[in-house]
């Protein structure tokens, strides 16, 4: 019984330690935007009305920032469903309001990017999708325990291989560019 309950603080510390480092990646990608110097971020803006801009590219809109918003943050909420179980729905939901908004105060006062109502709600919807994924999986495995060590082993898997990406993308190892 002792070694089950060592094994699930080992568990539980490998979580907080894949939390730690996704929320590092999180602020490179959104706050440091991965070292580079984009021409609009010395724009500083403000939109206060949902999804009234998406981005035109070509001349069709292009819904791909938003759905990357989503996604970045679906991560938050499967490690917001592990490590804060106790939190209620609402105050997990807060949460994901509440990082996004941060996030989005900093790029705009420290001239980084815009401040967008748009993305604080599709970075929302994003944490709520984790959160449900998590619960998903939880009950898949119908033991938390287990769900925890399945997500652990996948998000390893994850972070290394995007951290892998992120710096072959930044050395200009890969034929894609984001300059």
């Amino acid at each position: 019984m002792e070694e089950q309950a060592k094994g699930n603080k080992v568990t539980y510390r490998l979580t907080t330690g894949l939390f730690i480092v996704y929320l590092i990646v999180l602020a490179w990608i959104l706050l440091l935007k991965l070292g580079v110097q984009f021409s609009y971020m010395q724009n500083r803006r403000v939109n206060l009305i949902p999804f009234s801009e998406p981005l035109i590219l070509n001349g069709q809109a292009d819904f791909g920032e938003i759905i990357l918003n989503v996604l970045i943050f679906v991560p938050l909420g499967i490690y917001a469903g592990i490590l804060f179980q106790r939190w209620i729905f609402g105050k997990k939901l807060f949460f994901f309001f509440l990082i996004s908004f941060i996030v989005e105060g900093l790029q705009y006062i420290l001239a980084i990017g815009a401040f967008d109502i748009t993305d604080i709600i599709t970075n929302t919807f994003g944490g709520t999708i984790g959160l449900l994924l998590f619960k998903a999986i939880e009950k898949a495995f119908n033991n938390s325990v287990k769900a925890q060590k399945f997500i652990n082993t996948v998000a390893a898997i994850g972070t290394v291989l995007m951290i892998l990406f992120l710096l072959f993308l930044k050395m200009d190892l890969l034929p894609v560019r984001y300059k």
